[in-house]
């Protein structure tokens, strides 16, 4: 199937009549989303919140709409090179320079929901990558990698966030690990929790590795994702479309995946 136009054809058939399905991996987006909390002597990113400007009523009495203020990296979001300083000089490291192409590619799920279940501080390791690749093939360059943990199943905040004494206490990749995705040269890296880095990344050399590392790399993140245990390990689409934000380093973004039913 050569011609671009039977490819295109092809899959919205399997759409309509569901040889193909969608899955939103989006989590909503409202006033009781968490936000990641940074130590009290850094600024810290708002949550959502909304202010109605009409609703059907003498301020606009056909139409309703809102004005709402959150931070850029609030819900499941997309992170921009410039997002963190070792990125700020990349070319096409905002929102509105990313080539729109880069917007769609194929996806790898790492599944560690065992491990993060058994081990709240459970690390993505190079050794656990090259495993997976034993099963699953060599992770593509240009490809996503998601690391799927079900943390998303953590409906309450609290929970979700997991705050201790010490710090948020949650799974995510490790220094080698990240390494090891630059050297696949992979698009980006993503996850369930509310960042992309692990909870007690602080403690890493260098410090929250998959921003520090990635980003100063030029590619993408994706945090607080849902839904991974939809996906196949490999053979999925991923279509990131965050807002085109004039020099923006991160948007909430709705992210879909295109696999086969």
């Amino acid at each position: 199937m050569s011609n671009p136009s039977q490819v295109l054809e092809h899959v919205l058939n399997g759409l309509t009549h569901g040889s193909i399905k969608m899955v939103d991996l989006t989590q909503p987006l409202g006033e009781e989303t968490p936000v990641i909390a940074l130590p009290p002597e850094f600024a810290q990113s708002p949550g959502f919140t909304r202010e109605v400007i009409s609703r059907y009523d003498d301020k606009g009495p056909g139409w309703h709409w809102n004005t709402i203020t959150l931070g850029e990296h609030t819900g499941t979001h997309f992170d921009t090179p410039s997002h963190w300083v070792t990125g700020k000089d990349q070319p096409h490291n905002t929102l509105d320079s990313i080539p729109v192409q880069n917007h769609i590619a194929p996806v790898c799920v790492i599944d560690t929901s065992k491990e993060s279940a058994d081990d709240e501080d459970f690390l993505l390791t190079p050794e656990f990558l090259e495993k997976w690749e034993q099963a699953h093939g060599r992770i593509p360059a240009g490809s996503w990698v998601l690391m799927r943990t079900d943390w998303s199943k953590r409906t309450d905040a609290d929970a979700f966030l997991n705050l201790k004494e010490d710090g948020a206490h949650c799974p995510g990749p490790s220094v080698e690990c990240i390494r090891f995705l630059i050297e696949r040269d992979v698009a980006g890296f993503g996850t369930e929790t509310v960042g992309t880095d692990a909870g007690q990344s602080h403690l890493f050399d260098p410090m929250f590795p998959c921003h520090h590392l990635i980003h100063g790399a030029g590619k993408y993140g994706l945090a607080s994702l849902c839904n991974l245990d939809q996906l196949p390990p490999t053979g999925a689409i991923l279509i990131t479309a965050p807002m085109k934000i004039v020099g923006g380093s991160g948007s909430p973004v709705r992210v879909f995946a295109i696999t086969s039913a």
